[in-house]
């Protein structure tokens, strides 16, 4: 009776076990490459680490069109993940940050694609993130130029890419970088944030 109870315990593991990586490995085609028509946010933020989110980002820029995208070599990336040529024809750098949706993306983030920008060629960098960013990695984009997609933008991303609005994904990604500015109020003399952009939203 006890090796009949240990081997069905063993045999439901199995099963559990197996359902898991099948539902795991969903995001996959056939020749183990990630389909980005089937990664949704929640498979982004179940991935392992960071490198399958970069994976994923190259698939996506692939099937948008950006023909020349490549991922950089990982043990040398000085600071970016991934290089492409956008539709005017300008060389951009793309550093991926996968971190858990409370887990804002900090300072380092912005230095680290800034600063490869000149190794690679490149005239425009952008930092996509799982997550949100801090005020300080915020203001330090502004003043570098550096495009920041967050969490919710990387939901339209994946959610237009998934409704076939290839255009509109790659207006997005290749929107000119916020820029904050600080300007004193007379009334209260307190510093006030604007937020100027040229985001086309509706």
């Amino acid at each position: 009776m006890e090796l009949y109870l240990a081997a069905l315990l063993a045999l439901m593991l199995v099963v559990i076990v197996i359902r898991i990586w099948l539902k795991r490995k969903s995001i996959y085609t056939r020749k183990g490459i990630i389909d980005p028509m089937k990664v949704s946010i929640k498979d982004i933020d179940r991935m392992e680490d960071g490198k399958e989110f970069e994976e994923y980002l190259y698939r996506l820029f692939l099937a948008l069109g950006y023909e020349d995208a490549y991922k950089t070599v990982s043990s040398r990336d000085f600071g970016a993940d991934l290089v492409f040529t956008d539709r005017d024809g300008e060389r951009n750098v793309i550093q991926a940050k996968r971190y858990a949706e409370s887990n804002p993306v900090g300072l380092s983030a912005v230095q680290e694609i800034y600063t490869s920008m000149r190794y690679y060629g490149a005239s425009k960098s952008t930092v996509i993130a799982s997550s949100r960013y801090t005020e300080a990695c915020e203001i330090l984009a502004s003043c570098n130029g550096v495009r920041l997609i967050d969490r919710s933008e990387l939901i339209d991303m994946i959610d237009l890419f998934k409704s076939s609005q290839h255009t509109q994904v790659m207006d997005l990604i290749e929107e000119e970088p916020e820029l904050i500015l600080d300007m004193d109020e007379e009334d209260s003399g307190k510093a006030k944030k604007i937020r100027l952009s040229s985001r086309k939203r509706d």
